[in-house]
């Protein structure tokens, strides 16, 4: 457990102005914690709840930690969620997968479901720029409420990596995967990387799914991003770069919009000291434009990128 006093003052100047959607954050990082920002939303999981996680590639030491989650997802009465991959590694099959889920001991503290594992279904999407529809793990239909929580950190292909990403390629089966990363071109895994050009369609084709998922759950959603242990690199890489960042909190939202951005504005707006550099990350997010697929999830009507921090360690 970490505990990180960070001040707001410094991180959010501002932010808040004309701010429409609620982002509730604590700079304690913390099992309790994860139960009090949840509980500060106030938007109560019921029925058969599913906590989407990312299990992390083996290798990865960044993922959240069961230990972290556990107080949470038992709170919920929660099942663990997750997909396969769509590249190659210990996550790609459903035997290597669970693997993975066992190595970091999910299975050992939660029920643990792989949606695609018995295959895949097509939802619809509101935004068809790209995507006629959205191709998730079939299980998705055993749940009615959906806790999105994510590891904020960088990605190596979309610049970051939080709600946005962890409620579309997170949700997305592996074909699903296929269909996002290429934009629509193609829903099968084999030599999905030899069309991967259109970068600002994969971007926006990730905004897209995520609405899809939003919609499925008519909006029985929860957002959860927690900011420790991020590098410029996702829990999808085996070997990332060293984490050059101090922790900074947990943040939550009903809005995954506001939450990513709240995320990238805290980022953006650190001063570097010494073992706090944003450099990298803010280049790894402006290299690969990532901020693009927050901007089209509100275009779309996702969420809004305007917001108020509420910071619940103040009551």
């Amino acid at each position: 457990m970490k505990r990180i006093l960070l001040s707001l003052a410094m991180i959010l100047p501002a932010l808040a102005s004309f701010a429409q959607s609620k982002v509730y954050f604590t700079s304690d990082i913390s099992p309790e914690a994860l139960v009090r920002i949840y509980e500060a939303v106030g938007r109560k999981a019921e029925g058969r709840v599913a906590v989407k996680i990312s299990t992390g590639e083996a290798g990865n030491p960044n993922y959240l930690k069961p230990t972290l989650i556990r107080n949470l997802v038992d709170r919920v009465h929660g099942t663990i969620v997750e997909c396969n991959t769509a590249y190659g590694g210990k996550r790609n099959t459903n035997a290597a997968h669970w693997e993975t889920i066992k190595a970091h001991g999910f299975d050992s503290l939660f029920a643990v479901d792989l949606l695609d594992e018995d295959g895949e279904m097509k939802i619809p999407v509101r935004d068809r720029k790209h995507l006629k529809y959205d191709i998730v793990g079939s299980h998705l239909t055993r749940y009615d409420f959906m806790i999105n929580l994510a590891h904020f950190k960088g990605h190596p292909m979309g610049g970051l990596g939080g709600a946005l990403k962890n409620a579309s390629i997170g949700v997305a089966s592996a074909n699903g995967k296929a269909y996002i990363h290429t934009a629509g071109y193609q829903e099968k895994v084999e030599g999905l990387w030899d069309h991967v050009s259109d970068h600002d369609g994969f971007l926006e084709s990730m905004a897209a799914a995520a609405q899809a998922v939003d919609d499925y759950f008519g909006g029985n959603t929860l957002y959860i991003n927690v900011m420790n242990n991020m590098t410029v690199d996702c829990d999808c890489v085996a070997r990332p770069e060293p984490v050059r960042l101090k922790d900074v909190g947990i943040l939550a939202s009903t809005d995954p919009v506001a939450l990513d951005q709240a995320c990238v504005d805290i980022i953006f707006n650190i001063k570097p000291s010494a073992g706090n550099d944003n450099k990298p990350l803010t280049e790894r997010i402006k290299s690969r434009h990532g901020t693009h697929t927050i901007d089209h999830a509100e275009k779309i009507g996702l969420g809004s990128k305007q917001y108020t921090i509420i910071d619940i360690d103040k009551k």
